[in-house]
Parts: structure tokens; C-alpha cells; sequence
């Protein structure tokens, strides 16, 4: 299976990257990779001038601390049978950043606070917690060992939408309190805009737009973006009874992914240089695009 090919990004520190497009595109496993999480088969993931891709468990945990991940469902990646203070506590012990009992629970009371987790909850089980609590608790285990960088991997997707809102106010709080760095998943653009400073568009593990994210959701200059930002529902009166495009077809296979352009057999604007050649990355202006289409 193909699920990401030939793609080079760079994350700048204290920005937020966003990661999007349609399930299957290969974002999880893009972010993974990132840190560590999933070994890629060619190419090389470089932290801070050092190349992190295979190295040995011994010499790559002094990365893993810096690397940290924020799950999509906040409660299965949770253990139902730990108590919230072992479940902060655990990187910390794991680590070994704190020397007595007491400093870690000062340390986790304090992840608590930053989180908004009453420290009266300190003994409480995830099943205790609704669902937004149960995603607080996965943001302090992983902002525990003072990482500079962290994937969210559709962090609130599982959550309402008044919900989503404080905890995209939370990472946002964090980012500026603490200087991270964020690579945040997602396939919901309203979100994106919300909380991205730039914005990668991804399909069939290929990145077909790349830039800030003003510039993207004002000027998309790929096909496929443009059917993404025509996709999403906005309460606008004035758009009632507007004629919205949508893509057709199916997605194709990652297992036989097709020649050329992945996005050929679903873009209207296919030709035959499509099916050859396989467009590559070039600037337009501040965006980077991958479409033969704009040379015509």
C-alpha cells in the first residue's frame, strides 16, 4: 500500500502546521512518522539539524520527549483501569524527570491546572470524565515532558462542537505559554482556518497544495482544494440554493494508485500529460502547487 510518497515539508518552530484531506490520504501516517511512531521505508525525518530516522530505542529517546502525540479518541488511548494522576504521572516516571512521589504529584497537579482539570479529580477514572475532560487529560500527558513539538491527530473530531471550540482555545493558550510547535490533522476545514498558520493539502499520500492558510482558503489554487473549501457547510442565507460542485468517482486504490496525477480520475480538469507525468511541487507566489492544470 502506497500511503505516503514522495513528500518533503518542513514544521517551523511555534507555528501550526495543519495536515489536511479526505480519510485514507495518509495524514495519520504522515504524522506518526514525524515522530518516530512509524519507521518510513525510504527517505529520512530530520529534529533540529539531526536525522532521527533510524536510530537505535537507546539513542532516539532523547527525541522522544521532544516529540509527542494527542490522540483522536480521547478515550480509547486512555487506560480504563488507571487513575488520571498515574495516567499524567506516566511520562513523567517513564522519563524518570521527577526523583520523589511528591514531586510528581506538584507536577501533575500543575499539568492539571494548565489543562482546566479540578485537582479534586486527581483520583478519578476516565470513565468519570466526559469526553471533553477525557481529551484535557490526553493534552497534559503529552505536554508532561515540556515537548517542542506536538502531532494532534484529529483531536477533537470525537467531540461537540461547543466542546471543539475550548479545546482548540486550550492548544492555542498552551502554544503561547509554552513556544510549541504543532502539526494538527484534521478533515474538517472550519477548524483548520481556526487554529493553522499554514496549510498542507494532502491526497492519496501526496501533497497537492502547500501554503499559508489565508492565501489557501482565499485562493486555492489546486483542483482538489477547491472542491475541499466548496465542500464545507457555512451558515450563509445568501448561499441557500447555490449550486455546489462535488467530486465524482470513487477514491482510487492506495494498493494500485494511478500513473501521473493521483487526482486524475476524479479531476475535471484531467489531460493526457496527467496520466504521463506526475506534477511536482512548484511556487505560486507564497503557495506551493502540484497541477498541470495551471500551466494552461
Amino acid at each position: 500500500m502506497h500511503a505516503v510518497g514522495g513528500i518533503s515539508l518542513t514544521v517551523n518552530a511555534g507555528e501550526t502546521l495543519a495536515i489536511v484531506g479526505e480519510s485514507g490520504c495518509g495524514k495519520s501516517t504522515l504524522g506518526r512518522m514525524l515522530i518516530g511512531a512509524l519507521p518510513p521505508t525510504s527517505g529520512e525525518v530530520r529534529f533540529r539539524d539531526h536525522t532521527i530516522t533510524g536510530l537505535r530505542e537507546k539513542d532516539f529517546s532523547a527525541y522522544r520527549r521532544q516529540l509527542q502525540l494527542i490522540f483522536q479518541d480521547p478515550y480509547a488511548s486512555l487506560d480504563p483501569r488507571m487513575k488520571v494522576r498515574d495516567l499524567i504521572a506516566e511520562p513523567l516516571v517513564t522519563h524518570k524527570v521527577c526523583t520523589t512521589k511528591d514531586e510528581v504529584t506538584q507536577r501533575v497537579l500543575g499539568l492539571m491546572k494548565a489543562v482546566g482539570i479540578p485537582a479534586d479529580y486527581l483520583n478519578r477514572y476516565p470513565h468519570q470524565f466526559s469526553g471533553g475532560q477525557r481529551q484535557r487529560i490526553g493534552i497534559a500527558r503529552a505536554i508532561a515532558l515540556d515537548p517542542a513539538l506536538i502531532v494532534c491527530d484529529e483531536p477533537v473530531s470525537a467531540l461537540d462542537v461547543s466542546v471543539q471550540n475550548q479545546i482548540l482555545n486550550l492548544l492555542h493558550e498552551l502554544q503561547e505559554e509554552r513556544g510549541l510547535t504543532y502539526v494538527f490533522i484534521s478533515h474538517d476545514l472550519s477548524v483548520v482556518r481556526h487554529i493553522s498558520d499554514r496549510i498542507c493539502v494532502m491526497f492519496l499520500g501526496k501533497v497537492m497544495e502547500m501554503g499559508p492558510s489565508e492565501e489557501v482558503f482565499c485562493k486555492a489554487r489546486h483542483p482538489y482544494t477547491q472542491f475541499l473549501l466548496e465542500s464545507v457547510l457555512l451558515p450563509d442565507p445568501h448561499r441557500r440554493g447555490q449550486t455546489v460542485r462535488l467530486l465524482k468517482g470513487e477514491p482510487p486504490s492506495p494498493v494500485n494508485p494511478p500513473s501521473g496525477c493521483c487526482f486524475r480520475t476524479r479531476c475535471p480538469f484531467a489531460t493526457d500529460l496527467c496520466a504521463r507525468q506526475v506534477p511536482i511541487l512548484r511556487s505560486e507566489g507564497s503557495v506551493e502547487v502540484a497541477c498541470h492544470h495551471l500551466d494552461r
